[in-house]
């Protein structure tokens, strides 16, 4: 059978010719840290392009990202990306971090405005800090070679004072020197598509990465989607009824509700994925092993 024939499987005989990457958040506990790197050593050997560390609110994270980001350069042979954000800094304190990052190996930031420290507050610069992303990545691109990643939001940032203003800052933040811009999470094709239109139109020629959340808590993922603007297709409500009792179950209709997204953004020409992973490692290597992807054998070796 072919990718052509009517009956053959939807995954059958992919190329394997995807490229992915991995974020995770540093871990509070013990046992949050043993499963963090328990989901490392099981994604590694599917040798993705980078790993990168998330940032709380208001820079709450910021020691414990470090620690992680530290680790994953020092421990094994990922390329590690940290998550560095506006809020609550300083550009002299923005640099030490940077320069910090450096010291320690690592070529890739993650550069974000970020969150305020309390749910539903007002983004407010630091008095001698960055306005926003823009900035940041000008910055960073000054005191080092980083590569930079930045956020995209295909369904408009919800402080966004219009589409048009969500997209020319997406393009003043590629301009000021970032290498791709990785979305927020989506649950159609059609809106990372449509997206893609408006960027390639607004003249970004840049990556513009799609960001994958497997859903493991359909309550907690309506509430980040209500927070991001990301809208939620009741039909994913229905498939998940019923389910709260049943992990096993519920797992694999998340596994499915992903991959097909996967598969159908595959069939439109993309090859590069996002996966948000919230340190567990069995949705997404599921999705990559459909998608064609295997472990390689050296790599899981080494870990």
């Amino acid at each position: 059978m072919t990718l052509n024939d009517p009956v053959a499987p939807l995954y059958a005989d992919l190329a394997g010719d995807c490229h992915v990457s991995f974020e995770f958040f540093p871990p509070k506990t013990e046992k949050m840290e043993a499963q963090l790197w328990s989901a490392i050593e099981t994604l590694t050997p599917l040798n993705p392009k980078f790993v990168s560390v998330t940032y709380g609110a208001g820079g709450s994270t910021r020691e414990r990202t470090h620690n992680t980001v530290a680790r994953i350069a020092r421990e094994t042979s990922l390329a590690a990306a940290a998550h560095l954000t506006c809020v609550g800094a300083s550009k002299a304190e923005i640099a030490e971090i940077a320069d910090a990052y450096w010291e320690a190996g690592v070529r890739h930031i993650v550069a974000l405005r970020g969150d305020p420290p309390e749910a539903g507050g007002t983004f407010e610069p630091h008095p001698d800090g960055y306005k926003g992303a823009a900035e940041l990545v000008e910055g960073l691109m000054q005191r080092h070679p980083f590569e930079i990643s930045v956020s995209a939001y295909p369904e408009v940032h919800p402080e966004a004072a219009s589409a048009q203003s969500d997209l020319d800052n997406l393009k003043r933040k590629l301009d000021a020197g970032a290498t791709r811009a990785i979305t927020q999470f989506f649950f159609t094709p059609d809106a990372y598509f449509r997206f893609l239109d408006k960027t390639l139109a607004a003249g970004i020629t840049a990556d513009i990465v799609p960001g994958i959340m497997p859903v493991s808590n359909f309550a907690a993922t309506q509430r980040m989607a209500a927070m991001c603007n990301t809208q939620v297709p009741s039909w994913m409500g229905r498939l998940f009824e019923g389910l709260d009792d049943h992990p096993a179950s519920r797992q694999l209709v998340s596994a499915t509700i992903a991959a097909e997204l996967c598969r159908s953004l595959y069939g439109g020409g993309v090859r590069d994925f996002h996966f948000y992973t919230l340190n567990r490692a069995e949705l997404s290597f599921a999705i990559c092993h459909l998608l064609g992807l295997r472990a390689n054998i050296s790599l899981e070796t080494a870990a």
